[in-house]
C-alpha cells in the first residue's frame, strides 16, 4: 500500500464503489453498474449523503478505490442509551484482498464510530463466510445474536 486514504465517499467514487460489489457474486445482491442502473444508485448515494446517520466511505490507494464500507449510526433506549454503529457492505478489491486493507478500514470505522459517541460496532456477514468470520473475530468482534431478513 504505497498511500492508503480512507475518506468520505464523493459522488465520482459511485461506480468503483459498485464494481467493488460486482466482484462479489455472494454479496452483490445482484448489483452492476450499468446506464439502466446507474439512476437508482444515484438515487441511493443521494440518500445516504443526506443522512446524518448513515456515512459512506471509501479506501484509495494510488487514485484507485479499493475498499469501502458504510456505518450507520442508530440510537438505543437499551444499554443505558448507547449508540450503535451497523457497519456494512464492507467491500476490498479482490486483487488486493489479505493485505491488511480490510483491517484498516475497520480500526478507522471504530475510530470514527468513537469519535461520535458510539459504544459498539456491529455487523453481520453471512454465515458461508468463515474467512470472513475468521477476520472480523481476529479484530475483537464476537458472534453474538443470530440474524434474520425478509424480504418484501
Amino acid at each position: 500500500m504505497s498511500s492508503l486514504d480512507i475518506r468520505e465517499a464523493r459522488a465520482e467514487d459511485l461506480e468503483a464503489i459498485i464494481r467493488l460489489h460486482e466482484e462479489d457474486e455472494l454479496g452483490s445482491h445482484g448489483d452492476t453498474w450499468t446506464p439502466e442502473t446507474k439512476p437508482a444508485y444515484e438515487a441511493a448515494f443521494a440518500a445516504i449523503a443526506r443522512s446524518p446517520e448513515n456515512v459512506l466511505f471509501v479506501a484509495v490507494d494510488g487514485g484507485e478505490v479499493i475498499g469501502t464500507f458504510q456505518l450507520t449510526f442508530i440510537p438505543n433506549l437499551t444499554g443505558r442509551g448507547a449508540l450503535r454503529v451497523k457497519v456494512e457492505s464492507v467491500k476490498v478489491k479482490a486483487a488486493r484482498r489479505s493485505g491488511g486493507i480490510g483491517a484498516k478500514m475497520m480500526a478507522f470505522a471504530e475510530d470514527y464510530a468513537r469519535t461520535r459517541g458510539a459504544a459498539m460496532l456491529e455487523l453481520t456477514s453471512n454465515k458461508t463466510r468463515k474467512a470472513a468470520h475468521r477476520f472480523y473475530e481476529r479484530l475483537g468482534f464476537s458472534q453474538s445474536h443470530e440474524g434474520f431478513k425478509k424480504k418484501f
